[in-house]
């Protein structure tokens, strides 16, 4: 099985949400940053870290991404807000290594 993880990318007013699934989250959220990726996040600036969630199995994190993207915008807020009730950018945490 691939670890594998779904994020949650925002912008500094925190009005847009992406989500996205990968199995390297330190790159793809420093490609987004250094806006390496032509695509939704380039386009509206969405550079903030402010949700990941963890899994051992691709096929269960592609459907809890699909699952989240079809999400009511409050639910998905709510999920951010218990996990990073702040919605502070957590890309230094991650990238320490």
């Amino acid at each position: 099985m691939k670890n594998m993880y779904i994020y949650i990318m925002t912008n500094f007013s925190n009005s847009t949400l992406y989500i996205g699934v990968t199995n390297n989250l330190v790159r793809r959220i420093y490609e987004h940053r250094e806006k390496l990726i032509d695509g939704f996040t380039k386009k509206y600036n969405l550079n903030k870290l402010v949700y990941y969630e963890y899994f051992d199995n691709e096929i269960i994190a592609i459907e809890r991404e699909k699952f989240l993207k079809k999400a009511y915008h409050k639910t998905k807020v709510k999920l951010i807000t218990d996990f990073n009730p702040e919605w502070q950018d957590l890309w230094p945490d991650i990238s320490k290594g």
